[in-house]
């Protein structure tokens, strides 16, 4: 035993609380009532009642225990023994009434994590009944040998009397026996080996002990078999399988004793045989139960990992493996609306129709837990086959399940894995299936997706960038690059823009598109934004002072997350504060999307902001769906045109119709509401001069400036 003594025993029952009291009482009756008779046993009922009720306790102690042991079933299955109780049917009747009535006379049946503690429990008490009455029957074994030894031992006087004593305790033994001579030719057996095999003591006197092998028998047996043969062993030790006469297999413990001659040569064998089929029966029915999901009766998470390990194992070089890592779309919304009764039936059915349209040599379908399930399939001739497989399985799913009069529709997002077991390990195949499943999921669900290691590399790279953002804030590696912003009508530098970089000590020199949206993701873009417009700020303070009058304004970036953060305000007025900097050298950039969805709160802000004199301008105007008689009512100073307007104005020899017009109309309707406008992506000067003819105030664009350090940008001013 392991983690239980039997000084633990009164602590486990003071243990037990008084609501499960009823319940326990209750299940030791039922237990006295099914095991009485199976055994003989010198106790009244009163008296197995009281011994099965401590026995009970220990059990519903080991079951209810914030740390689960199975200790305390080993020692019931080992006391039941000591108790006499050593018939099969015992044994398999209290298995049996651990699985059906336990849970339930302790109110306690809902709950689905007690259900494998009973499991294992059941397992823990058949194992310690299995090793008591393993030592007991060996130990009638190791007497009866004994026996045997002393016959050669003896002087010739009490040769007789032992050799009553030996055929006293051969012939009623009640494990079958038998001898035979070192060619194994069989001499004697008693009446149980004559029981157990079906076979007469005559005919089997006729036979050689090789013939009663099994085929199946493994070579360590023979091995053995010819090593005692040899004198080089005295005796050995099996579980071996044999056949009866009617064709019946029977699983024995057979332990062969080798008899020496006066002079220590081999003389006879001694065969002991214990019937253990019954056992073997029920340890088999355990391992099923450990291994398979007692829902959809598909292999579970722990049959399929050993078959994926003896797949990794087994392999040969060029030999090919393949996963659909599978989970149903939609299931929890079924399940919480409609119940989990049907929820499950749900499940049973989508197992019917995986197994029905996977079912083939070297493929295994599994439930993993939940609505998960998973494919094996061994030697994969290519990706085109772990292909056909996904979509024959999302067409097995395609059609209504009804269950209960509801017509349920469901389908599954599926990740595939296929390579060579070379080079691979089975924790990759798990890690990049469980990979390619939430590709499936993120691009939309009812598809499969197939594992590629470019974009694997994409997401690890976006994963570590995520990661390693907040240190880089701390560490500094973030700097701000200006592109300027030049009225059209004399080219001057009326504002600059603040773009933030990062120079990544792995990825180099990043641009925004690259961490920016991880930064919304994760909520860092508040701090980042914060520290950008510090930057900007600083930046503004100093060109002031070298400039003066001439100081183009700063415009910079404020994303939405920024602008619901209830500190904006306050963050703004702070940092203009620390630097001395006037509200009209700062200019706040929104998306259209971002200001027009506003809400209250943070329109509020917007509002304070304007009227404590900072710039509000709308960027990439043009791109969303505003609402253009809301836009009068909004505190903004600026519309920044979307670059993807300008494409139309950049060809030499003339603008594209539509998109001079749209640009026209923009900047009639800013003008209309006193607002300026600033074009983005202008690249050329036949562009800009379109653009100055249709009035639009200002252009920022590579014509201009590319985005640069301070002192590039100082030298337009």
């Amino acid at each position: 035993m392991t983690g239980w003594t039997r000084q633990d025993i009164p602590r486990a029952r003071s243990a037990v609380t008084e609501p499960v009291a009823a319940g326990m009482e209750a299940f030791a009756q039922s237990w006295a009532s099914a095991i009485i008779g199976t055994s003989y046993v010198p106790m009244t009922k009163a008296e197995v009642v009281d011994h099965l009720r401590g026995l009970t306790e220990l059990l519903v102690e080991a079951l209810l225990a914030d740390t689960f042991r199975t200790s305390a079933a080993h020692e019931v299955g080992i006391r039941l023994v000591e108790a006499h109780f050593t018939g099969t049917e015992t044994l398999d009747r209290t298995v049996q009434l651990m699985g059906d009535d336990l849970l339930t006379e302790l109110g306690r049946d809902t709950e689905p994590h007690l259900r494998s503690r009973i499991a294992a429990l059941q397992g823990a008490l058949s194992a310690g009944y299995a090793q008591s009455l393993r030592e007991r029957t060996l130990d009638e074994q190791e007497a009866i040998r004994e026996a045997v030894l002393d016959a050669r031992d003896h002087a010739e006087a009490a040769l007789r009397a032992s050799e009553a004593r030996f055929r006293a305790v051969f012939a009623e033994a009640a494990i079958g026996m038998g001898i035979s001579d070192t060619d194994g030719n069989i001499l004697e057996v008693n009446q149980s080996l004559q029981d157990m095999l079906g076979y007469p003591a005559s005919e089997l006197r006729q036979r050689n002990l090789r013939s009663l092998m099994h085929p199946a028998d493994a070579e360590s047996v023979w091995g053995f078999y010819e090593q005692l043969l040899h004198g080089e062993r005295d005796h050995f030790r099996v579980e071996k399988r044999f056949n009866r006469r009617d064709g019946e297999a029977v699983w024995t413990h057979l332990t062969i004793s080798l008899v020496r001659d006066d002079d220590g040569q081999p003389a006879y064998q001694v065969a002991m045989v214990e019937d253990v089929t019954d056992r073997h029966l029920l340890q088999n029915r355990l391992r099923y139960q450990a291994l398979h999901d007692p829902l959809t009766t598909l292999p579970n998470r722990a049959l399929f990992l050993e078959r994926l390990s003896k797949a990794f194992d087994g392999g040969s070089a060029g030999t090919r493996i393949g996963l659909c890592y599978l989970d149903l779309d939609g299931f929890k919304v079924i399940n919480d609306s409609l119940g989990h009764d049907i929820g499950d039936q749900l499940l049973v059915s989508v197992a019917n129709r995986l197994d029905e349209s996977v079912a083939g040599d070297g493929r295994l379908v599994a439930r993993m837990g939940g609505d998960e399930f998973v494919i094996l399939i061994e030697g994969s001739t290519g990706t085109q086959s772990i292909v056909d497989i996904a979509d024959r399985v999302l067409d097995s799913l395609t059609g209504p399940i009804r269950i209960d009069g509801h017509e349920l529709s469901v389908s599954a997002s599926i990740g595939l894995v296929e390579r060579e077991i070379n080079g691979t390990t089975s924790a990759d195949l798990m890690r990049d299936a469980d990979i390619t499943l939430y590709w499936a999921k993120a691009d939309g669900k009812g598809r499969w997706a197939m594992y590629d290691p470019e974009r694997n590399a994409r997401e690890v790279a976006r994963f570590t960038l995520s990661a390693t953002m907040p240190a880089a804030l701390e560490r500094d590696e973030f700097y701000v690059d200006y592109q300027p912003l030049v009225r059209l009508e004399d080219s001057k530098v009326l504002g600059v823009e603040a773009l933030v970089r990062w120079q990544h000590p792995e990825f180099g020199r990043l641009a925004p598109d690259r961490f920016i949206e991880l930064a919304e993701e994760t909520g860092l873009i508040v701090p980042l934004g914060r520290w950008v417009l510090r930057k900007a700020c600083q930046q503004a303070r100093r060109w002031l002072d070298a400039f003066g009058d001439a100081t183009p304004f700063v415009s910079v970036n404020l994303a939405v997350r920024q602008s619901r953060d209830p500190a904006l305000v306050n963050d703004v007025k702070s940092i203009l504060e620390e630097f001395a900097l006037p509200p009209h050298l700062l200019q706040l950039e929104l998306t259209e999307s971002a200001i027009m969805g506003t809400a209250d709160e943070p329109l509020e802000a917007l509002r304070q902001l304007s009227g404590m004199g900072v710039r509000i301008a709308i960027d990439d105007f043009g791109t969303g769906y505003s609402n253009l008689a809301y836009l009068k009512h909004l505190p903004v100073h600026e519309l920044k045109i979307a670059g993807s307007f300008m494409e139309g104005m950049r060809a030499a020899d003339g603008a594209d119709p539509v998109d001079a017009k749209i640009v026209s109309t923009l900047v009639s309707l800013a003008h209309a509401l006193g607002l300026t406008v600033t074009a983005e992506g202008v690249e050329t000067p036949s562009q800009a001069e379109r653009l100055r003819k249709i009035g639009c105030d200002a252009g920022q664009g590579w014509l201009f400036a590319r985005p640069g350090r301070p002192d590039q940008i100082e030298t337009l001013f």
